[in-house]
């Protein structure tokens, strides 16, 4: 029997949606002398451990929720000084764009790049000094609901139950949080977030949502070539005409620049595997130039929901809302989530907020959410975007960014026509015999580098006696289905070396290595069969990264 506690709201999820939801709420309370109890569940060994973005901040949700950040020390300390955009030819010629004919969402000026977990630390902070309770550590495992259907609340996991599924020398069962209302914010591919957008049917009549993997590393570098609040963005080599993305360098704090590539999920070659083209990326002059003489300190990756505007689930069903990367308001346009996970959570407080004020004891459906999002810039914002996407996918990368040069800039995202792209990501995937193998160079250690050597760095760590949380509906496919006709992807576009094929005295057999999962959650997506299902593992197990 689980034992139970109750909260007004309960919020699943530190990131920057859930924190700056809790925030509001007590920022509410306070303002008018109410009391509120708000709990944040969250699944990483402690706020910002699994937290991973680019990242350039635009500061417009932060500006609303704490007008006087700088002075309450948040850890925003290097504003962006310039723009570089580049289209790659090939391994050594790369053109740089003039700022004229980039996207006008692709111009930083005033923005500020940042660690988004050290921010997630310090809206933590923000949250516990205004009342919240932030329980990291334990993840959300269940969704529970009332007899009448609406969320109830969630439960979190069992620790301690072994690998066989039998209870454990340290078992301790989950605990059970009620909720009047529960705001789901776990980001991008949420598992209890994909649960409930099918139990409430929250995609009917929008396009399929679209994803992309983000592969980023952390790099110390000599101190004369460190510019701060430099940006670098770009396209084109290493991938085909045919692969969609885009890679980032920026220049931070502390001698540091971060550098990725963002591969979009609809591509079609089953050999393509995103890790090894980010670190052949890498070895181009543009980028070269900048890690020269470094040393690399941290890896990690993450899958993005960039389908936007029309891809946006709809957020409210009977209980609870869902905000952030769990419904999808990144604006890819301008390759930025975070602004606009802070405003949907905040518009969530605000929502929730209106009606407990008022007495309600929960499990409605939030209609005011609808009435504030559709007021609000963050509805305009990816309103106007809604091109960006469905542009690159259709025309591919010189034609689609060309209709987004004219849309941004000619017609401020207002051009008559909206465009759709209904494929799933992994129904795009074509048969191996299409394909030749692709022979990647070994990695020299010096620019690039290996999976393991590269999740050894991510910090990533998993109690080894429990289930795996990478659940396989039928446990014949890889081996039938995917190796036969896509030489099993998974071996490939997973970044961590989660998934193996190895062959032994007994034949051939498929292999799930979890305790390198870096939650990614690229399987669950980009999986031709849709086989694998990503649960929450144990509280506290994945990545730890320190400041990512």
């Amino acid at each position: 029997m689980r034992e139970s506690m109750e909260f007004d709201v309960v919020i699943v999820g530190a990131g920057p949606a859930g924190l700056s939801t809790a925030c509001r709420l007590m920022q509410q309370a306070q303002e008018n002398e109410q009391e509120l109890t708000v709990c944040v569940v969250e699944k990483g060994s402690e706020v910002g451990a699994h937290i991973l973005s680019g990242a350039v901040l635009e500061t417009r949700a932060l500006d609303e929720l704490f007008p006087n950040w700088k002075e309450q020390g948040a850890p925003l300390n290097t504003a962006v000084t310039e723009d570089e955009v580049y289209l790659l030819k090939d391994a050594k010629k790369g053109t740089k764009i003039p700022n004229a004919f980039v996207p006008k969402t692709m111009h930083n000026q005033g923005n500020y790049i940042i660690s988004l977990g050290n921010l997630c630390r310090w809206l933590a902070e923000q949250a516990e000094a205004l009342g919240v309770e932030v329980f990291p550590g334990f993840a959300a495992a269940e969704a529970l609901f009332n007899d009448d259907g609406s969320v109830k609340g969630v439960a979190t996991g069992d620790m301690g139950v072994t690998a066989d599924g039998e209870q454990g020398p340290n078992y301790m069962p989950g605990m059970e949080l009620h909720a009047k209302y529960t705001v789901f914010s776990e980001g991008c591919r949420g598992h209890l977030g994909k649960q409930l957008i099918n139990r409430f049917e929250l995609y009917k009549q929008k396009d399929t949502q679209h994803y992309g993997l983000g592969i980023k590393e952390l790099w110390d570098i000599p101190a004369e070539q460190h510019k701060p609040g430099l940006v670098v963005h770009g396209s084109g080599w290493p991938l085909d005409q045919d692969t969609s993305g885009g890679f980032f360098l920026y220049h931070t704090d502390n001698n540091q620049v971060v550098v990725g590539l963002i591969v979009d999920l609809n591509y079609q070659n089953p050999y393509l595997s995103p890790f090894d083209e980010f670190q052949r990326l890498k070895h181009h002059p543009v980028l070269k130039r900048h890690l020269d003489g470094g040393k690399r300190v941290s890896y990690g990756a993450r899958a993005i929901a960039k389908g936007g505007y029309n891809s946006l689930p709809k957020m409210t069903f009977p209980g609870g809302l869902l905000v952030g990367c769990d419904a999808g308001t990144l604006n890819f346009s301008k390759i930025k989530g975070t602004h606009t996970a802070m405003k949907s959570g905040m518009l969530a407080a605000e929502a929730i907020f209106d009606v407990l004020s008022k007495g309600d004891e929960g499990g409605q459906e939030l209609e005011r959410f609808n009435e504030l999002y559709k007021g609000s810039w963050l509805y305009d914002e990816l309103y106007r975007s809604r091109n960006f996407g469905p542009a690159m996918h259709k025309f591919g990368q010189l034609m689609g960014g060309a209709f987004n040069y004219i849309d941004q800039n000619w017609f401020g995202g207002r051009i008559p026509v909206t465009l759709h792209d209904n494929h799933p990501d992994h129904a795009q995937l074509k048969p191996a015999e299409y394909f030749q193998h692709i022979q990647y160079p070994k990695a020299d250690g010096v620019l690039s580098f290996d999976k393991l050597s590269s999740v050894f760095l991510s910090n990533t760590n998993h109690e080894e006696d429990q289930p795996c949380h990478l659940k396989l509906a039928d446990a014949s496919i890889p081996l039938k289905q995917n190796l036969q006709l896509f030489a099993e992807p998974a071996q490939r576009y997973c970044p961590a070396g989660v998934y193996e094929i190895v062959e032994d005295e007994a034949g051939q057999r498929f292999q799930i290595n979890g305790q390198n999962c870096l939650h990614c959650k690229t399987c669950d997506i980009k999986d031709p069969a849709q086989n694998i299902n990503w649960v929450v593992p144990e509280g506290a197990g994945g990545p730890n990264y320190p400041n990512m």
